[in-house]
């Protein structure tokens, strides 16, 4: 009986040692590299994931097109956060274990990636975010992340700028902060603003919240209204900026309303209306009237047929870095792929110039954009220190 065991074990040995001969075979021959997009398809802010996987498309059917990374092509395995955190941690499990992806993308709030970040790190799997903007996405209690990167500014620039935007240009000496306590993208901006403008000699006067997917904010506007500041400050996504906007114009509030990258979608337009938007103003990562970026805007224009928004030229960025890390590492292994992102310098990309800081964060130049009868309209460039 010992014997026939031995036997047994012996060729059940040999069998696992071809099963994984013959796996690691099929692997060395692949001629694709495996990419996970994880992404808003569903949800309150489908349209963000939708236009951010657009123009990460875009960018990986160029490099297709031109023979593929290395002598390989990339496939893109799509999956849908359902605009939820939880979702989003899910469908990043599933992307690395089961579908095998050696990087992930993805998704494009804040509040999603930051749901998959320690998923990503676990596995030793990169991720870029192409438009989460919290600090917290890529460095946490000091620590940066290894694994994770993002193609987007982050939000102490953006609070930054619009302090002093605000400060500066428009002479603003108080303000309302009116943000979405259910989003750590709208939280982190208000803390900023509100620090750099009173540093700048500003004051906010008040500070009020809402919670995503509500409609009636008329209460809280009211209150806002009540307290005279010279300029508000809302840091929120579209769904909810349009219907603000709409309804502090409709309660007789005249003043200046301030936003970040969040409000730079078209559906802000068709919400809030078009005479709403009239002098409002945010920050935001391009804009279509540059020069720089004229060459992205016309390749998303004859792939789509329409115009590209900011998550769309973001999401296009992450492709492009994707793209020249894998060249630059001349291989798929995550640990190298990892190794180039982190060596990103001078790269040109969808909306300019740009490199990877020691946070693993870009240098790149921001936009502030005026609203002007529906169209935006670029007021200022700024580029940051690197």
């Amino acid at each position: 009986m010992n014997l026939r065991k031995k036997v047994l074990a012996g060729l059940l040995g040999v069998t696992m040692l071809g099963g994984m001969l013959a796996g690691c075979g099929q692997e060395a021959k692949s001629d694709e590299i495996k990419i996970g997009a994880n992404f808003e398809i569903t949800g309150n802010v489908a349209n963000y994931g939708g236009m951010t996987l657009e123009g990460l498309k875009l960018a990986i059917k160029q490099a297709n097109d031109a023979g593929g990374v290395n002598g390989k092509k990339i496939t893109l395995v799509v999956a849908d956060t359902k605009s939820e955190a939880s979702e989003a941690a899910n469908s990043a499990t599933k992307l690395i274990s089961t579908d095998k992806v050696k990087v992930l993308v993805g998704p494009s709030t804040t509040s999603n990636v930051l749901a998959t970040t320690q998923i990503a790190t676990e596995n030793k799997i990169p991720l870029i975010a192409p438009t989460g903007t919290s600090p917290k996405i890529t460095v946490e209690n000091g620590q940066v992340k290894p694994f994770i990167f993002r193609s987007c500014f982050i939000d102490p620039l953006q609070g930054e700028v619009m302090a002093t935007f605000a400060s500066k240009t428009l002479k603003a000496k108080t303000a309302a902060v009116y943000m979405d306590s259910s989003s750590d993208y709208s939280k982190s901006l208000a803390q900023v603003f509100k620090e750099k403008f009173e540093a700048a000699g500003g004051k906010v006067l008040i500070e009020e919240a809402f919670f995503q997917k509500d409609q009636d904010f008329k209460a809280t506007l009211t209150k806002i209204k009540g307290a005279n500041a010279d300029v508000i400050f809302i840091p929120a996504y579209y769904e909810e900026v349009g219907k603000i906007v709409k309804q502090a114009r409709e309660l007789g509030i005249n003043s200046p309303m301030l936003g970040t990258d969040g409000w730079d979608d078209a559906k802000v337009v068709d919400i809030a209306g078009a005479d709403a938007l009239n002098n409002t103003f945010f920050s935001t990562h391009y804009s279509e009237q540059d020069s720089e970026v004229q060459g992205f805007v016309e390749a998303f224009k004859a792939e789509y047929n329409k115009a590209p928004n900011v998550f769309a030229a973001l999401g296009y960025d992450a492709g492009k870095m994707l793209i020249d890390a894998i060249k630059r590492a001349g291989s798929d292994d995550p640990e190298k792929i990892r190794q180039a992102l982190e060596e990103t310098k001078d790269l040109q990309v969808g909306t300019g110039m740009i490199s990877i800081d020691k946070n693993h964060d870009p240098i790149k130049s921001a936009v502030i954009i005026e609203m002007k009868n529906g169209i935006k309209t670029m007021k200022e460039k700024i580029m940051p220190q690197g």
